[in-house]
């Protein structure tokens, strides 16, 4: 199952290399919500894995964006005591762009998700000479 969340990212970091054939990078998402009046103010923790690590990179502290994630869970056991770790697994984000229209009336618009960006190769361009 996949899910969604909508918010600033407050922090990335850089990638760790767990093994020599496994890699992780993790980066944080401020997320606020009126609740009954109330401001309430929450934290969540992303990681990335494998060749999804580059996917924050496209984007910058304090940029509003919108994260689709799995939620992976694990049981950890070490000297007879027992543990559970959940992981949010983050596999595409999106920037979120503020436009205001005539009103004055914010309206939230999505990017192309920042994951499936890619350069143009100069070879694929196509120099037909007519």
């Amino acid at each position: 199952m996949s899910y969604e969340l909508t918010g600033k990212l407050v922090a990335k970091y850089d990638t760790v290399q767990r093994t020599e054939t496994f890699k992780t990078r993790e980066f944080a998402v401020e997320k606020i919500e009126d609740i009954g009046g109330r401001t309430i103010t929450s934290y969540a923790k992303f990681q990335c894995i494998q060749d999804k690590t580059a996917i924050i990179d496209k984007v910058n502290i304090g940029d509003e964006i919108k994260v689709s994630f799995n939620i992976k869970g694990s049981k950890w056991e070490k000297d007879g005591k027992v543990n559970y770790i959940t992981n949010l697994d983050a596999w595409r984000i999106e920037q979120v762009l503020q436009a205001a229209t005539d009103k004055g009336v914010a309206d939230t618009e999505y990017m192309e998700p920042l994951d499936t960006f890619s350069a143009t190769s100069p070879d694929a361009i196509d120099d037909l000479p007519f």
